[in-house]
């Protein structure tokens, strides 16, 4: 017999890889957030122009997966893994906690 379930509410910490969070880490010396890490990219320290950036996270099943600007990353509740979601379906699943 199928049954309908509703998923419990969760709280999640996440951040989003954005141009002021690739320029602070690029070009003002800041770490790389907690799981991120950066696999190629095109920048310029001297004009703090960034053409191109391309990172990833180990996932929960220490498998690599590739993020790019905008993407949010959550951490899993293990605290050492992350992954990726796209900023639509974020923005639809998620609510901030104030």
């Amino acid at each position: 017999m199928i049954q309908k379930f509703r998923k419990k509410p969760v709280e999640i910490e996440a951040y989003q890889i954005t141009r002021e969070l690739l320029e602070s880490i690029l070009f003002d010396g800041q770490n790389y957030p907690n799981g991120l890490m950066m696999t190629s990219g095109s920048y310029n320290p001297e004009t703090r122009y960034i053409s191109a950036w391309f990172g990833r996270v180990i996932t929960i099943h220490n498998q690599e997966t590739k993020v790019i600007e905008g993407d949010w990353i959550i951490t899993e509740p293990d605290g050492v893994h992350h992954y990726p979601c796209k900023p639509d379906i974020f923005i639809n699943s998620y609510d901030a906690i104030l």
